[in-house]
């Protein structure tokens, strides 16, 4: 029994140690719906877009909506966990150029500007996202 409080209180300890998960990203996107808009309006804009619109015309554009939701959620420190493939594997065979890249950070940007996203906002966001320029490009 002594054993099972020392293991409890050491359990305890150990997540009061854990930093607060910190939202306010997530809350200053607008949240689920926020976020939902975001990402909705970024594809609209891909779809009109000539110089990437052709990545996104074989695949299942519903999965890309929802798991960029999920991605972009997570990564604003909102209650989502993202559920798809990393990076990498998604974008795998792609050759995907720094260029198309610029061009769908561009599109992410007009979409929070159409959804009066701060400009401060929206580089937190795009500052969170940066780290998977390498994850993405020429795979």
């Amino acid at each position: 029994m002594p054993r099972l409080i020392l293991l409890v209180c050491l359990l305890l300890a150990a997540c009061a140690q854990q930093p607060a998960r910190d939202d306010i990203l997530y809350r200053q996107l607008g949240g689920a719906p926020g976020i939902t808009r975001i990402v909705e309006g970024m594809l609209l804009r891909v779809a009109a877009d000539q110089r990437i619109v052709e990545h996104f015309q074989r695949v299942d554009i519903q999965r890309v909506r929802d798991k960029l939701i999920e991605k972009l959620c997570a990564e604003a420190g909102g209650p989502c966990v993202y559920t798809g493939d990393s990076m990498e594997e998604s974008h795998k065979g792609l050759a995907l150029t720094p260029a198309d890249f610029n061009a769908l950070v561009e599109n992410l940007q007009a979409a929070m500007t159409a959804e009066a996203v701060p400009i401060p906002v929206q580089n937190r966001l795009l500052a969170r996202l940066a780290p998977m320029r390498g994850q993405v490009i020429d795979r």
